[in-house]
């Protein structure tokens, strides 16, 4: 069987466990030099100049915007192709999600479709960088600018890819990451991060993830308990210095899949921007169910990301969402491909061949 991902540490693993090792031999578990060291070190790494450690990539979106003053009344266009969580992080800061379709190209969120939903309670975009390829930011941006919202950008499937040569995150008030296991950048538990380059900004997140602290018992907000422990932020530091290798493995890996599935029943989204950064490999195909028992049966495991849109989730009934056809056809063609650092050239042809019959 060919497993869809390998979630042990491979060729960090010592680092890993040194990691762990230097934690538990300190002592020190919330909110200590690790913490710090790593909120350093990814900001460098992303290009921005301040980095908050949170519990959740969740956590992370939800509290930029409640940090923008983002809350009830107010309005966040989004994508419907998404984890649940990136709307479900909109609700938690008390806004309603807005859905805007998706470019059928890119598969994320459409800078004219999100034009077309902004409305007088509009108060920020929320474009998700879904599946490792960046939004169209520029374009987002120009909307955005035209109207006067916040953007705040979901990296949570996106850790180091670039948009028309910038650092995704870098175009927004704000960014969201999650380190969840699974992730180009992943933890060995939860996890999540905000990057933003306003020192005032940076300040009052680092409040709201710390119950809204002023000093020690002293709660000047409303605030919450959510702040990325120093195990997992010693474990992401050590991880952080293979990231750029493994994005390279990434890329070398979904180009051959791209070579080898030419010709094959199944239709693959292009790289509409080569900073991709490839933390999933999805192909589209109206015979999804029957290809993905194919592959089954050939000892190939694969996922599907996702099979409903947010708008279609029983949870967001109560937002009215609009009709989203492209999201629709999308989620009902998806499925993805086994694509991570520890698999070799042999194992996509393996699995390009069981796809085509070749």
């Amino acid at each position: 069987m060919i497993p869809f991902l390998q979630l042990r540490p491979g060729e960090d693993a010592t680092d890993v466990q040194a990691a762990i090792a230097r934690v538990v031999e300190r002592g020190w578990f919330v909110l200590g030099p690790e913490l710090d060291a790593f909120e350093k070190a990814f900001a460098h790494d992303t290009g921005a100049a301040h980095t908050i450690g949170v519990g959740t990539g969740t956590d992370a979106i939800a509290l930029a915007l409640r940090a923008l003053g983002i809350g009830a009344g107010d309005e966040v266009i989004t994508s419907p192709v998404s984890a649940a969580f990136s709307a479900l992080a909109i609700m938690m800061a008390g806004a309603r999600p807005v859905f805007a379709d998706v470019d059928p190209e890119r598969l994320t969120l459409d800078p004219g479709a999100t034009a077309a939903a902004v409305t007088p309670r509009t108060r920020a975009i929320l474009p998700v960088h879904l599946y490792g390829q960046p939004a169209d930011m520029p374009a987002m941006m120009d909307v955005a600018s035209r109207h006067n919202l916040a953007v705040v950008e979901d990296c949570c499937q996106a850790h180091l890819a670039t948009c028309a040569g910038r650092p995704v995150g870098s175009f927004g008030v704000a960014a969201a990451y999650s380190f969840y296991p699974t992730k180009n950048l992943g933890a060995l538990g939860d996890g999540g991060a905000i990057t933003v380059n306003d020192a005032g900004l940076a300040a009052r997140l680092r409040r709201l993830r710390n119950g809204g602290q002023t000093g020690k018992y002293e709660h000047g907000e409303f605030g919450v308990n959510s702040r990325l422990d120093e195990m997992q932020a010693a474990i992401l530091r050590a991880r952080l210095a293979w990231l750029p290798k493994w994005t390279t493995k990434r890329r070398q890996l979904a180009a051959e899949y791209r070579s080898a599935l030419a010709g094959a029943d199944v239709l693959v989204p292009p790289e509409c921007d080569p900073g991709h950064v490839y933390h999933l490999f999805p192909v589209l195909s109206e015979r999804r169910d029957a290809l993905r028992a194919e592959l089954h049966a050939r000892g190939v495991e694969t996922l599907v990301h996702y099979p409903l849109p947010i708008t279609r989730q029983p949870a967001l009934a109560g937002e009215r969402p609009a009709e989203c056809p492209v999201a629709d056809r999308i989620c009902s063609q998806v499925f993805s491909l086994p694509l991570h650092q520890g698999m070799t050239r042999e194992t996509v042809q393996t699995i390009a061949a069981a796809l085509t019959g070749r």
